[in-house]
């Protein structure tokens, strides 16, 4: 049997009468594996699984399965998902948050319709990433991400100097709704791509060496004096895309704000994508979700799982970088130089 630890013989019993079925495979085990099982297990019940999951449902050793053993292993898991979804968030402040949402399909009565799943991700107070929330709605819309950022801050998101995240209108006005005073960063990969599309393919290649350069650069100030150079030397070439540079000028160079050892972490979503790949990895092995609740307890085990994983690691980000970023934010509130020491100290 293979497993994350290596691969494991076992020796099945053969008897005169009924099958063996190993009840141990059924034990909780880390929650993703768990969460997997039942995921494919309800399917295999409700008489949509494909192939590839029968295929691994045998791999598993599995080869019958109750609907009450089904229901006792989802029980165990869902109390779990949920405890972690729905706990305080009492680790901050969280200086940086980033948000993102994945695609992924789930059976509704007969059909199969596309969910989205809304993440977010934040640094706490002692350096390290915390994933802060999962929702799963229809359609990624305002009204889903109002709903989950009220969410967070019900739960105790406070602190936020910076949220990442894509262009998503309705994503960027729950930020501003829900996060007053908060700046925002849009993924410099996102817009990357966004800026391709309105530059003629011949021209992309130097039009995208001129906007990497924008990021090379030492300093907050060279950044901007860079990115002025080359408004300069497109504005008669490529009016469009000039144009196309200066409207989002603010909102790409917002990571400008705060100290350089933190700008690759904040200047796009580059670190949620790698997320994401973790939870492609485990739901494509279901394709189709027998139902919403299936979805949110793989997904939410997943990431439980990479909560702990990251508060076994390095810290994300050092004390004394998320201390001048929060001075930062100070600073830019409060002019007076008395009340950003006080502020900062107590901080």
């Amino acid at each position: 049997m293979g497993h994350r630890a290596g691969s494991i013989d076992l020796a099945i019993p053969k008897l005169r009468e009924g099958s063996y079925f190993p009840a141990w495979l059924l034990e909780r085990r880390r929650r993703a594996e768990s969460a997997l099982v039942s995921v494919v297990a309800t399917s295999y019940l409700l008489g949509v699984s494909t192939r590839r999951m029968e295929k691994l449902v045998e791999t598993l050793g599995v080869t019958r399965l109750s609907r009450s053993q089904v229901s006792e292993m989802a029980k165990d898991l869902d109390s779990q998902v949920e405890a972690f979804r729905t706990r305080p968030l009492d680790a901050g402040p969280y200086t940086f948050v980033a948000a993102d949402a994945l695609v992924l399909k789930v059976r509704e009565s007969g059909r199969t319709v596309n969910v989205h799943a809304l993440l977010a991700t934040g640094v706490n107070a002692d350096g390290y990433r915390e994933i802060l929330g999962l929702h799963v709605t229809s359609a990624e819309d305002g009204a889903g991400w109002l709903a989950f950022f009220r969410d967070l801050v019900a739960r105790g998101l406070t602190g936020v100097a910076l949220v990442t995240s894509d262009a998503h209108r309705g994503l960027v006005e729950a930020i501003g709704a829900t996060l007053p005073g908060v700046s925002w960063q849009r993924c410099r990969t996102h817009y990357a791509a966004n800026l391709m599309s309105a530059t003629p393919k011949s021209a992309w290649g130097w039009v995208k060496a001129l906007l990497h350069s924008v990021y090379n650069q030492p300093d907050s100030d060279a950044v901007h004096a860079q990115f002025d150079r080359i408004l300069d030397a497109l504005v008669d070439k490529l009016p469009a895309v000039a144009q196309h540079l200066d409207a989002a000028r603010t909102d790409i160079l917002a990571f400008t704000a705060f100290p350089k050892a933190a700008w690759r972490q904040i200047w796009s979503n580059n670190p949620q994508e790698r997320l994401n790949r973790e939870i492609r990895r485990r739901t494509d092995v279901v394709g189709i979700f027998p139902d919403r609740s299936a979805l949110m307890r793989l997904v939410g085990a997943v990431l439980a799982e990479q909560h702990d994983e990251w508060t076994e690691q390095r810290r994300y980000l050092g004390l004394d970088i998320l201390a001048k970023s929060r001075l930062t934010k100070i600073t830019n509130e409060n002019p007076t130089a008395e009340e950003v020491t006080i502020t900062a100290i107590t901080a």
